[in-house]
């Protein structure tokens, strides 16, 4: 979507949020001082300050203007370092996504007063999620590398900087970044090869909780207390098959499975369930055996999680057409639009569920890590063991901006590729991205100001409770961190075909279904190279 149409739908529409608060409610937000009390006074304050009354929140979805405001805020590091007008006629190919209209779009708000500043023009490679993993895995398979700046993950590090594509980070990046901020999960060797730093991260990327508020507690419809295990979670979900949602009166559902494959991305959405099954506390390794790399895909707590959906799927429990609703379905069209009360994703969910004018939850919903078990299953023993477990999953070690080796030999175009990704890597922007509408989520240990979000006009309780839960992932000590290993999308993707041939009755079961998955995973470890993939991944588990 171009952005210009993007800003005009922005500005004509009447949320659903809007429409369901009623006019009272509007009316009592049209009465509040500006950005919650903090007006032009606060904005005078710092350039944190400014940009987080931008728009301010309870002041509808960023816009266009927006991003660039912000973007101009931020440049103070950029002219620190370069010249005005020092990239005259450099032009860079940058490719990212553009899901949800986040991403790509507001990345050319935030460049567009860079651009104009330093002289550079960058042209934009733009990808919906699902066309993401196979378009850089064709560049990578024929080293077609046609981009010079790439949005992209960590997992795919090893595909990408293990076959010399990228450029390395030149120091005076690390320092305009502040990269020792970043929380310790996403400190080296994340970000690394070979002990060299290639990563400028931009996000965070754990999955957490998300729930409705109105669907629990004395007398509510989902019972008294918040499911804490996926046990509860499938209870509760089968429980409210004929109920009515409190908030929307459409029919009432649980919790949201993404049925659809996302281009590998929606594996995480099992991984979620699975996690609490198989990540033993005393073992690192619960997608594939260390030592020989055969799948654990198709052990009984993988097949536990299949089940789980599976049951779900003939108790009626999910909207109708689940079938075809993908991970961002879930989260922007079902779950921020009131259907459903439980959800896994990113923590973006929580900036949204405040600051989007799509969403209609943000008064009722809640945060937590990823719901446990209560048993876990020893895949070392090959026992399950009656012993509570949780283990969050820090699914894609969060987005980073990345420089590829086509600007190695040009050094004002790799300064002028180095200095973009600083700016959108900056510590300041970095924040205004967390806290609004981005798909990113927080990742710093300076985005855990909750006065700074307040001051925006985040309720003091929301951000203790939304920041809090990505603090707990990221801290948990039994964390379900992801392997950086080559092929790691093409395992992710082929499962995504086995399990919607299982989730449609193609299979006879969760554990033919697994089977499948497995089997598939061992063709694409001998077509990689078995030894080379368990020495890489017991690298990654840090053994």
């Amino acid at each position: 979507m171009k952005v210009d149409l993007y800003e005009a739908m922005s500005r004509a529409k009447l949320s659903r949020r809007r429409m369901l608060q009623g006019s009272a409610a509007l009316g009592a937000m049209a009465a509040m001082p500006s950005v919650m009390g903090y007006g032009p006074a606060m904005a005078q304050d710092s350039v944190r300050a400014q940009i987080l009354a931008i728009p301010g929140v309870g002041n509808g979805s960023p816009t266009d203007a927006d991003w660039q405001k912000v973007g101009e805020l931020c440049l103070g590091a950029t002219k620190a370092n370069v010249a005005e007008g020092e990239f005259a006629g450099v032009e860079l190919t940058f490719m990212g996504l553009n899901n949800q209209n986040l991403h790509n779009l507001l990345f050319r708000g935030f460049l567009k007063p860079w651009e104009t500043y330093t002289g550079a023009k960058i042209n934009w490679i733009d990808l919906a999620q699902a066309d993401y993993n196979p378009r850089l895995q064709q560049a990578i398979a024929t080293g077609t590398v046609d981009f010079d700046i790439i949005e992209m993950g960590a997992p795919f590090e090893g595909e990408t900087a293990g076959k010399g594509l990228l450029d390395e980070m030149p120091d005076w990046v690390k320092t305009q970044i502040e990269a020792d901020d970043l929380v310790g999960y996403l400190q080296p060797p994340v970000g690394t090869w070979d002990g060299k730093s290639y990563r400028i991260t931009i996000d965070g990327d754990c999955h957490t909780f998300a729930y409705r508020k109105d669907y629990f507690g004395e007398g509510a419809i989902g019972g008294a207390e918040v499911p804490k295990t996926w046990q509860e979670v499938n209870a509760v979900s089968k429980a409210l098959i004929g109920q009515t949602d409190p908030l929307t009166g459409l029919p009432a559902h649980g919790y949201l499975d993404p049925l659809k494959g996302w281009g590998g991305f929606g594996f995480y959405f099992l991984a979620n369930r699975a996690t609490a099954y198989v990540k033993h506390p005393d073992d690192r390794a619960w997608l594939f055996d260390p030592d020989t790399m055969k799948p654990r895909v198709n052990n009984e707590g993988w097949v536990q999680a299949i089940q789980d959906v599976m049951d779900l799927i003939a108790a009626g429990a999910y909207p109708a057409d689940q079938i075809n609703a993908d991970p961002g379905t879930t989260g922007f069209s079902q779950f921020l639009a009131g259907t459903g009360s439980m959800l896994m994703w990113w923590g973006d969910i929580g900036s949204s569920a405040r600051t989007s004018d799509t969403s209609v939850v943000g008064d009722v919903v809640g945060f937590g890590i990823n719901p446990g078990s209560s048993r876990r299953y020893n895949s070392v023993a090959g026992a399950w063991e009656e012993t509570a477990n949780e283990a969050p999953l820090m699914a894609y070690i969060g987005w980073g901006i990345y420089v590829t080796n086509r600007v190695s030999g040009d050094e004002q175009k790799r300064k002028a590729a180095w200095s973009a990704a600083a700016h959108l890597g900056g510590k300041d922007l970095s924040l205004w991205t967390a806290a609004y509408p981005s798909g990113f989520q927080p990742y710093r240990n300076s985005h855990f100001d909750y006065d700074e979000w307040a001051a925006a006009g985040y309720d003091k309780d929301f951000v203790a409770d939304y920041l809090g839960s990505n603090a707990d992932s990221y801290n948990h000590p039994n964390a379900a961190i992801e392997p950086r290993i080559p092929g790691i999308f093409q395992y992710y993707s082929v499962a995504e075909d086995e399990l919607a041939k299982g989730y449609s009755g193609q299979y006879a079961s969760a554990q033919e279904t697994a089977d499948a998955i497995a089997a598939a995973w061992e063709k694409i470890t001998d077509q990689i190279g078995r030894d080379s993939q368990i020495a890489l991944y017991k690298a990654s588990l840090g053994m």
